[in-house]
């Protein structure tokens, strides 16, 4: 994750930010500020401006850039929660550079580029003005902080990519819960006070805006929290922490584009429908979808993120207590337009976002895996599942284990478990290397269990630890006084 960020950071320094927020055409930027070119002028010591939301208020582009630095790059991390525990490094960096150039970067420059207020000085410079902005933004879609340039983005593209890359060893036959609930507890907690400087921030000015995208933040997350540990408790039996955390996260995303576009009504409601449209994205719908879906991206960002854009169109109308929207930028008048029609031009946005990304990601997983392949070897996934002290190695056409160390055996059933959701046409052949502290009855089971493997494809995990225990029972100190050590290659 650290990588991709830091890789994103260069990238949008060198390109990115220039194909985002750069005149160009509708759907993607221009050139003009490569290597951040422009930005600062070092003979004269000047640096350039930006625009904010406010005729006469600029800011320093150096600041813009670098805001909207962390949201390409954390875009592009929040993928890799769909694919962990399958993917290669080498794969990962290709696949982010092809995503984040076409997919990113289209998307951030379709939704959030416009000329800036400063610009709009006469009404017959309106609709040239307008052609210049990207196509979202024209056809007058709201995102205050990044509903589908992040997270409907990244959610649609991680569940593209939990289906190309396939499920994990051992998923929907096993728990796969946190493995530290502590940090993800404090996890949730730094992110939930990080998100008020995405959200709040993107007003770009200390100003009601902010002050109310800030407050819209806070409360949609707390409502989120409540009504996702409720559902929980209702349909599960038992509230949890971990319940809290991903409503938490749930509630931050689905107020995301609604941030400073709808009132306190509107967080409220927000908020407590996404806590419930959440869960039930990482629970039925999941099930539905039949992708492994690792931390839930898709489940909880892109549904908040769908859930959040479309529910913008509805409460940033003022007869429900929104803000409204400015319809003349050349005299800063706000409005509201009609819910239906905002919701549909929302649900236009959302529609146009999901396709586009969809399309990108599927061809960038399809080159990393023409180019390095997907994914992990077959011993790297087993190491990292079971941490003994094996080797693994596919050869033709089979798998080869390498027992190593005294303590090995005691600890096989796990290893043989994850082994044991191996397709059943694959061979596997267990090794003993040399100076191995193990004795011949432990190696009559370890070669009874190969051999009914690999002769009936069938042997239940079951049957093997009851093995395991009678033998544990009849030597309780095999493990740490062994008989004799045995030297040289297989059984």
């Amino acid at each position: 994750v650290m990588v991709t960020f830091s890789l994103i950071v260069v990238l949008w320094a060198v390109y990115g930010y220039s194909l985002a927020f750069t005149e160009g055409n509708s759907i993607i930027g221009g050139l003009d500020r490569l290597f951040l070119k422009g930005t600062f002028d070092a003979a004269k010591g000047e640096f350039s401006m930006a625009a904010t939301f406010s005729k006469g208020t600029p800011m320093y582009e150096l600041v813009f850039v670098a805001f909207q630095a962390t949201f390409a790059a954390i875009t592009c991390c929040l993928i890799l929660g769909s694919v962990v525990e399958r993917m290669k490094f080498s794969a990962v960096l290709i696949f982010m550079v092809i995503w984040f150039t076409f997919s990113y970067l289209p998307v951030a420059h379709m939704v959030w580029f416009w000329m800036g207020p400063d610009a709009y000085t006469d009404p017959k410079l309106v609709d040239e003005l307008n052609a210049k902005a990207g196509m979202l933004w024209q056809w007058g879609a709201l995102d205050f902080a990044g509903g589908t340039v992040v997270h409907i983005n990244a959610g649609v593209a991680g569940l593209i990519g939990a289906y190309v890359v396939g499920k994990r060893i051992g998923y929907g036959k096993e728990a796969m819960s946190p493995h530290s609930l502590t940090m993800t507890m404090i996890g949730a907690a730094m992110l939930w006070f990080g998100w008020f400087g995405f959200n709040a921030g993107s007003a770009l000015e200390a100003n009601g805006s902010a002050s109310l995208a800030f407050m819209n933040t806070f409360l949609a997350t707390a409502c989120a929290v409540l009504t996702w540990i409720f559902g929980e408790w209702i349909f599960k039996g038992k509230p949890s922490m971990l319940g809290a955390a991903s409503g938490a996260v749930a509630g931050l995303v689905a107020i995301t584009p609604a941030a400073g576009n709808v009132g306190i009504p509107g967080a409220f409601v927000i908020g407590s429908v996404a806590g419930l449209v959440c869960l039930w994205g990482v629970t039925g719908l999941k099930k539905m979808l039949g992708a492994d879906d690792a931390l839930d991206v898709f489940g909880v960002h892109a549904v908040g993120g769908i859930f959040g854009a479309l529910m913008t169109g509805v409460f940033n109308s003022q007869d429900l207590g929104g803000p409204g929207l400015v319809t003349d930028w050349v005299t800063a008048k706000v409005g509201s337009n009609p819910i239906m029609h905002q919701l549909l031009i929302q649900a236009k946005a959302v529609g146009t976002t999901v396709i586009w990304t969809a399309v990108v990601a599927f061809i960038a997983f399809k080159i990393a895996d023409i180019i390095v392949g997907l994914l992990l070897s077959l011993a790297t996934v087993v190491y990292s599942m079971t941490h003994l002290a094996i080797d693994v190695e596919e050869a033709h056409g089979s798998i080869l284990v390498t027992l190593k160390g005294a303590a090995t055996f005691l600890r096989m059933p796990k290893l043989i478990d994850r082994l044991e959701q191996l397709p059943h046409h694959v061979p596997v052949h267990v090794h003993v290397a040399r100076l191995t502290y193990i004795d011949h009855a432990c190696l009559d089971a370890i070669a009874g269990w190969e051999r009914q493997r690999n002769e009936k494809h069938a042997e239940t995990v079951v049957e093997w630890q009851e093995l395991m225990s009678n033998y544990q029972r009849a030597n309780p100190l095999a493990a740490n006084v062994p008989e004799r050590p045995v030297v040289g290659a297989g059984h």
